[in-house]
């Protein structure tokens, strides 16, 4: 049988990504590892062995240990709400923790067309990108995050699974139940993700957009969540409750004034919102951050707002 072409393995390099990045937090570190990936694998085509594994899953072997090599000595990627509990001053000062290597967005067009199954692969692989859920996974020691993410995210086999390992199906069996029982002791996350998106979710956040043009607060505070969460790395305060967004959301139009721009986009596998801050010097606006939102019930119940400019780049937006 004929090696793979190079087209075959680009194919799957929306697949790789979003498997690097679930395994490291970090988009650009993720858009690397993939190149190194599909260079090893170009290299090494002649040796494929299709009786072995699928190509999907000998690519995901290549990714998977090129992860585990750059994941040796790091910290993981938190968002604030991992760091801490939550602040009760939303007038407390905005401080960057720049010493943090925070978790980055996912952009979703990014993830492509897939090489393999049918649509609804693509939508199991939007919700494996929830923040709630990367975040997460890096509480996880580095193979037990792979376990995790092969078996459960990508739904291989515990067979494939052990062969990406280099390991036994026992061995990947235990592995992933410590992560689970990890997972399920941080938090929600590992069920919540495979909730189906609230079908109303575009509208909450169109309804949202138009209320923060208009810098309408009491218009804002109709969509929240009572518990709702409002973190804003690189910034580790993070608050919850409807009553303090509403009164940061105020000190945001004091400061800022109105005038805001934004731009409907998808992070994650859910709606966001790339936002433009008016600026005096110009009259016009500038890049300010990245609203991303999770949505439920009809109401917002997370909004993580990446206050970095420079990753609107990802989004294909102005920067």
């Amino acid at each position: 049988m004929a090696a793979p072409t190079q087209e075959e393995h680009e194919a799957y390099r929306g697949d790789l990504l979003a498997h690097c990045y679930r395994m490291l937090g970090s988009f650009d570190e993720a858009e690397d590892l993939v190149q190194e990936t599909l260079v090893r694998a170009w290299r090494a085509a002649d040796r494929y062995d299709p009786q072995r594994a699928s190509l999907r899953t000998w690519l995901h072997r290549i990714a998977t240990n090129a992860c585990l090599s750059a994941l040796q000595g790091r910290v993981r990627r938190p968002l604030p709400s991992g760091l801490g509990p939550p602040g009760d001053d939303p007038q407390a000062a905005l401080t960057p923790s720049l010493d943090v290597p925070w978790l980055q967005p996912f952009p979703d067009a990014r993830l492509g067309d897939p090489a393999w199954g049918d649509p609804a692969d693509v939508t199991e692989q939007r919700a494996g990108l929830r923040l709630a859920l990367v975040a997460a996974l890096q509480l996880l020691p580095p193979r037990q995050r792979a376990a995790l993410v092969l078996r459960d995210v990508l739904q291989l086999p515990a067979s494939e699974v052990a062969h990406v390992l280099d390991s036994s199906v026992a061995s990947v069996n235990s592995s992933l139940q410590r992560a689970r029982a990890t997972l399920r002791a941080a938090g929600p996350a590992l069920d919540e993700w495979r909730e189906p998106a609230d079908p109303d979710e575009r509208a909450v956040v169109e309804r949202y957009l138009a209320a923060f043009e208009a810098a309408d607060v009491p218009g804002l505070t109709r969509l929240l969540a009572d518990d709702v969460v409002l973190e804003m790395p690189p910034v580790a305060l993070w608050l919850t409750g409807r009553a303090h967004y509403r009164e940061f959301m105020e000190r945001v139009f004091d400061l800022r004034g109105s005038g805001w721009r934004l731009l409907p986009v998808r992070a994650n596998g859910s709606p966001a919102l790339a936002a433009y801050a008016p600026d005096p010097a110009t009259g016009g606006v500038r890049a300010h951050s990245l609203q991303v939102f999770t949505v439920a019930g009809g109401l917002i119940q997370r909004c993580v707002t990446f206050a970095d400019p420079s990753l609107l780049r990802l989004f294909g937006v102005p920067a």
